[in-house]
């Protein structure tokens, strides 16, 4: 029984890891359509999931974005205007406005994985024990 629910327990894990990846991409996407980071729609198609790595077992799990460095500047509220090596006194308005794409919902995606992580190896974790009790009491 330990064994199908270990595989259960991490094709679970999978799922939502690759389902987790899919929605970041998703949430970026439509941080910057709500922002109208627009110009050439480049930014906006650039962000993309690499692959994931894992150890086999998703007990570690590595994921990863990328996206045009771009969106870093919008996110800073930089630009062209802005002189590389500035000494932060230009002497003129900002015409830029920072609009931050690293929104709550990225956030609180991140701790929902982080919770579902904790409770899914937790009911693996209980099963395993439950398990090894019940070979030691039929062994006695």
């Amino acid at each position: 029984m330990a064994e199908r629910t270990q595989f259960d327990a991490q094709q679970e894990r999978e799922k939502y890891v690759m389902a987790f990846n899919k929605t970041m991409i998703d949430i970026w996407k439509e941080r910057l359509t709500l922002l109208d980071v627009r110009d050439t729609d480049r930014l906006l198609h650039s962000p993309a999931s690499l692959s994931v790595r894992h150890d086999g077992r998703f007990f570690e799990v590595q994921l990863s974005q990328e996206f045009l460095e771009y969106g870093l500047w919008q996110d800073y509220g930089v630009g062209r205007e802005t002189p590389r090596g500035n000494s932060g006194m230009l002497g003129y308005a900002k015409v830029r406005k920072r609009r931050p794409w690293f929104s709550k919902k990225f956030f609180a995606s991140v701790m929902n994985l982080k919770e579902f992580f904790a409770d899914n190896l937790g009911r693996e974790f209980q099963g395993i024990i439950a398990d090894a009790f019940d070979d030691i009491r039929r062994h006695m």
